[in-house]
């Protein structure tokens, strides 16, 4: 049942016994597995959106990008796939780091996966698709990982959470829904350079 996903006109999610649209410039070759993250969700669907409608202005700065709580690395994989170098993608979750292994490889894609214990320092791009509770108790974490200039990108939230994930990351950043789908909100921050 799970079918070609068209992220924009030129971006797509397919599996691998589908064949590729005609209009796809670029593809992301994925089937579904134990880990969270085929492009199906609207969550998925909204980060994917924002990484290829920013990447023309911004694919050059993305030196280091941090995915995390990656789940099957379909965002990591996109921001290689978009221009990013220096892509982590990082998960509590053993067999989510191992399906994004998987992912990476059966997509060409140089990238780095593992645990989040080795994070360190800041990152042009930090995307978290995970959950609002998760995103809130995390915010110091994950706005502290955000470069000068960088950006922070949020998902896995509900309309009706905006406001209690805004309060939370006030202190560092100042957060602003980028896009809405079926009652799921895509939030964004940029940090001052």
């Amino acid at each position: 049942q799970f079918a070609p996903v068209e992220i924009t006109p030129t971006f797509w999610i397919v599996p691998s016994w589908h064949a590729v649209p005609a209009q796809a410039e670029r593809v992301i070759r994925l089937d579904p597995g134990q880990a969270f993250g085929t492009g199906t969700h609207p969550t998925t669907q909204m980060c994917l959106r924002w990484i290829a409608r920013q990447a023309p202005a911004w694919a050059a700065r993305w030196k280091r990008v941090r995915d995390y709580g990656c789940g099957s690395g379909v965002l990591a994989i996109a921001t290689v796939l978009h221009g990013a170098r220096g892509v982590e993608a990082v998960d509590i979750d053993l067999a989510a780091v191992r399906a994004t292994h998987d992912n990476a490889s059966a997509n060409d894609v140089a990238l780095m996966a593992g645990l989040p214990e080795g994070a360190c320092g800041e990152y042009a791009l930090v995307l978290a698709n995970i959950l609002a509770t998760p995103l809130t108790v995390l915010a110091p974490l994950l706005s502290a990982h955000v470069a000068p200039g960088g950006h922070l990108v949020l998902a896995g939230i509900l309309s009706r959470q905006a406001d209690a994930l805004c309060t939370a990351y006030a202190p560092t950043l100042e957060l602003d829904v980028a896009d809405e789908q079926d009652g799921w909100i895509l939030m964004t921050a940029q940090r001052r350079a």
